[in-house]
């Protein structure tokens, strides 16, 4: 009995879209890339429920007749090669044959669809792999997909679906990686009736401004380096704008998205001294190679991709981010609001009899004047005394003035008597008080004994960054910054559990234009960004208004801010929403932390650890980073040996 037989091309095509179809924003990059390989000039994508219930794609490309039209939808049927040969010159997005098949075989599919050259086009249904109808019909030219009730024969596979705030920013990012290397093409994103990204013909810098806005294209310096090999364009951002997550990096080789940690490696190498290590620029770079000599059929979503010359390009990609920064560096900056200002300071110089010393001001002081006299005096600067002033009193004799403040009682200096600089005590001078810390009495102690193992011996501080304590087993390093974040975590937590934290309202209201994923991300997590304090205004088409921050953040950048918390919210689909208000808890804290380097004084650094004390875990962050280490004491004594 023979045991092997051939799967029907139903259950074949359900096996292949398992890895060509994975979620809607899938569809969004099969569907768009066609659509761009048909010379679409216009792109519309339109999404309800996230792409659950329905996706339309919508081009004005050149369209299909009535035969492609239903050739389309078979496996391997393709008009992007012919033999295998043309694997190795490819110029399109796609060239397998796999997508619109594998669409077909998990979902109900309508394609409306006409070529300049009829009058009347193609109407063509689709449900599970099996042609329900197909008829003439009158449309524009170009195609029109409306593809609904995703993976309806697959309940498994819909069932693992994110959220659809998830799923949407999925489908954004799909979109911006198209949207960055075909600047010349018109793209709409709507979901749910809300226009998420409207773009129109620009240049390169300019389209991305109009995804990422105009503060993020402001920072970017140009790179271009043209070699046999390769070719390299694009732009980096100054070391200014790196970020500690949520930076915009995209490699594009001949026009297809690609990653590549290697070539990404070479990119931070250029920024090495010149960034902190564990933050990061944004970087729109677009490689033009030799199509023969890179491997795009590698994997099915065709972005991890191979070059024969890895290694060259690898130094030349080094050498021109280097360049570029080097320009950045070398431009002087020139002031020309110079109207005004004195053309020649005198120097003096002991050497030059020429020059004079500079005369040292004398303040005048008149120690017999009484501000409570009944009489004026004026203030006679020749002779530094005070004298009766010949003019009217103060006071006209039609001034009612009570009898009990006509005369001042004698003896009133001993009033003050007992007031002095040490009795007074003084606010801390660093931005500590300003971060959440109040201050403290100089009399108290630093901790409770029964609180916390952290001794109440004398404190030091090193390198701006170390608090130094002796305790039983040795020395005790705690860093300040880390102590400060789980701190400020903690608060926050509490805070916003019981009610909203206190917002400091701004002055003036900061606008900030967000990319479509970072605009989809922000419907998610509006309402804990708002119970930690944010005061946030919809202005439209992805443009926000901040019009207050939480207390006691003032001197931080409302906009960084704000993109910082929504990088670090960005995989709210894949976890609770208890985790993500931690999440946005965390990110906030370490904002506000003391940075650092910062010196603290006595009083701030007592503060500071009687407060870590009292924190659910003084020895973690709340990410798991070690805040305090002890040197041993014996291994102190070895060092004397």
């Amino acid at each position: 009995m023979d045991l092997i037989q051939l799967l029907p091309d139903s259950v074949a095509n359900q096996i292949a879209a398992g890895e060509v179809i994975q979620r809607p924003a899938s569809m969004v990059k099969e569907l768009v890339e066609n659509a761009v390989d048909a010379g679409a000039r216009r792109i519309e994508v339109i999404a309800i429920d996230a792409g659950r219930t329905s996706l339309q794609v919508i081009d004005d490309g050149c369209g299909m007749s009535e035969t492609d039209a239903r050739l389309a939808f078979e496996r391997h049927a393709t008009s992007k090669i012919r033999q295998a040969a043309d694997l190795f010159t490819l110029t399109t997005m796609g060239f397998r044959g796999e997508a619109l098949p594998s669409i077909a075989a998990v979902a109900q599919v309508e394609l409306l669809t006409r070529t300049a050259e009829q009058e009347l086009g193609t109407h063509l249904i689709l449900e599970g792999s099996h042609v329900v109808s197909q008829e003439p019909v009158a449309c524009p030219v170009g195609a029109n997909f409306l593809v609904k009730n995703l993976f309806f024969n697959v309940p498994a596979r819909r069932k693992f679906l994110k959220s659809n705030n998830t799923e949407l920013s999925n489908i954004s990012s799909e979109l911006e990686r198209i949207v960055l290397v075909h600047p010349d093409i018109a793209f709409t994103l709507t979901s749910n009736g809300t226009t998420l990204l409207n773009l129109t013909p620009s240049s390169l810098k300019g389209r991305i401004a109009a995804v990422f806005g105009s503060r993020l294209a402001d920072k970017l310096l140009t790179v271009e380096v043209q070699t046999p090999m390769v070719t390299i364009h694009g732009f980096i951002g100054t070391p200014e704008s790196s970020r500690k997550r949520g930076a915009q990096q995209y490699f594009f080789v001949n026009n297809r998205y690609m990653r590549h940690p290697y070539f990404h490696r070479a990119v931070l190498e250029a920024f090495s001294q010149l960034i902190p290590s564990d933050e990061q620029v944004p970087y729109f770079l677009y490689f033009d190679v030799n199509p023969a000599e890179i491997d795009v059929n590698i994997h099915p979503t065709k972005t991890e991709i191979k070059f024969e010359n890895e290694q060259a390009i690898w130094q030349i990609l080094l050498a021109a981010v280097r360049e570029a920064l080097g320009r950045f560096a070398a431009v002087p900056s020139i002031d020309f609001d110079t109207e005004g200002r004195p053309t020649d300071i005198p120097v003096f110089n002991p050497l030059d009899p020429s020059t004079s010393a500079p005369r040292q001001p004398v303040v005048q002081v008149d120690p017999t004047y009484d501000p409570f006299a009944p009489s004026s005096r004026s203030f006679d600067s020749a002779s530094g005394h005070a004298v009766p002033s010949s003019g009217p009193a103060p006071f006209s004799s039609g001034s009612a003035i009570p009898s009990s403040h006509s005369s001042v009682p004698s003896g009133w200096e001993s009033l003050y008597d007992g007031l002095s600089a040490a009795s007074r005590s003084s606010v801390p001078s660093s931005g500590l008080v300003e971060g959440g810390f109040p201050a403290l009495d100089p009399g108290g102690s630093a901790f409770d004994p029964d609180a916390s193992t952290f001794a109440t011996s004398s404190l030091a501080q090193y390198r701006g960054q170390y608090l130094l304590s002796s305790t039983e087993e040795g020395l005790l390093f705690i860093d300040q910054h880390r102590a400060h974040i789980r701190v400020l975590y903690d608060r926050y937590l509490a805070q916003s559990a019981s009610s909203s934290l206190p917002s400091q309202r701004l002055l003036f209201p900061d606008v900030v234009k967000l990319s479509a994923t970072d605009a989809t991300t922000l419907v998610a997590v509006q309402s804990d960004l708002q119970s930690l304090g944010f005061d946030l205004s919809d202005l439209g088409g992805g443009t926000i208004s901040i019009l207050g921050i939480p207390s006691g953040l003032e001197g931080l950048d409302p906009q960084q801010l704000l993109q910082d918390l929504l990088a670090a919210a960005a995989d709210r689909g894949t976890l609770p929403s208890e985790a993500v208000h931690g999440r946005l808890a965390l990110a906030l804290a370490r904002a506000a932390a003391i940075p650092v380097g910062q010196l603290l004084s006595p009083v701030e650094q007592e503060d500071l650890l009687r407060q870590l004390a009292a924190t659910t875990d003084p020895v973690h962050t709340p990410d798991g980073h070690i805040i305090q280490a002890v040197l041993p004491q014996d291994t102190i004594d070895r060092l004397f040996k």
